[in-house]
């Protein structure tokens, strides 16, 4: 490697690690707002989006630079690849942090308004399943990914839970639809970004082994059966 692209490797590391704790403290307070109707931090999450998109388009330059100019090969190629996929889901992330604050938003300024179902599993569920893709990103780990990729069908499945609740509510209790719908939204958007987190374990994988895990099991696993996976 050279001594150049050696220097533009680090700082494109450094990049995405920034970016990476600007999503992870978006989602955070998304999430807080969301379980303790904190206004400030939904407005903050909202106010800060901005910077998320303004550095995932710096990071994108810094990829393409890297690539036009001093064409990377073997290892330092799939990182720069990988970090391009990473890049576009980490802003994504930041996208939907910003939905679930404004949904908080909405559901709290409903006079009276309570959380009528417990969304604390899923919000911690999918807080872990990011901060754990994330902590696989910064230290290169695959086998961490690995266990990240694991999060997917038990946040699927709980979104499928509040899915069915709050339908449920609705039928029961119309006049709360309003509400129910804002609440129905939190739990997509939340499994929404463990699919995002998802994705970033698997290019985790792909940077350190160079395997293109998508659609399978596991790092050396089977093609997944696409009838018995959960709807997307």
């Amino acid at each position: 490697m050279s001594v150049i692209l050696n220097k533009e490797i680090s700082k494109l590391k450094k990049s995405i690690l920034v970016l990476c704790g600007m999503v992870e403290n978006a989602v955070a307070d998304a999430v807080d707002a969301v379980m303790t109707s904190n206004r400030e931090k939904a407005e903050k999450v909202i106010a800060h989006d901005i910077e998320i998109d303004r550095f995932e388009l710096d990071v994108e330059e810094e990829c393409l630079k890297i690539l036009a100019l001093h064409q990377p090969v073997a290892g330092d190629l799939r990182y720069v690849i990988a970090c391009l996929k990473m890049n576009n889901d980490l802003e994504r992330i930041g996208d939907l942090a910003v939905n679930i604050a404004k949904r908080a938003l909405s559901f709290y300024s409903i006079p009276g308004t309570e959380l009528p179902i417990n969304l604390r599993p899923l919000c911690e569920c999918t807080k872990n399943a990011l901060g754990m893709s994330l902590d696989a990103l910064i230290k290169l780990d695959a086998d961490l990914a690995a266990e990240g990729i694991a999060y997917d069908d038990l946040i699927d499945d709980m979104n499928r839970e509040n899915h069915a609740e709050l339908l449920n509510r609705i039928r029961l209790h119309p006049e709360n639809a309003e509400g129910y719908l804002n609440l129905l939204n939190v739990s997509k958007h939340l499994e929404r970004i463990g699919d995002c987190a998802t994705n970033i374990d698997e290019d985790v994988i792909y940077m350190v082994k160079g395997a293109i895990v998508r659609h399978r099991t596991g790092i050396d696993g089977e093609f997944k059966n696409k009838k018995n996976s959960p709807p997307r």
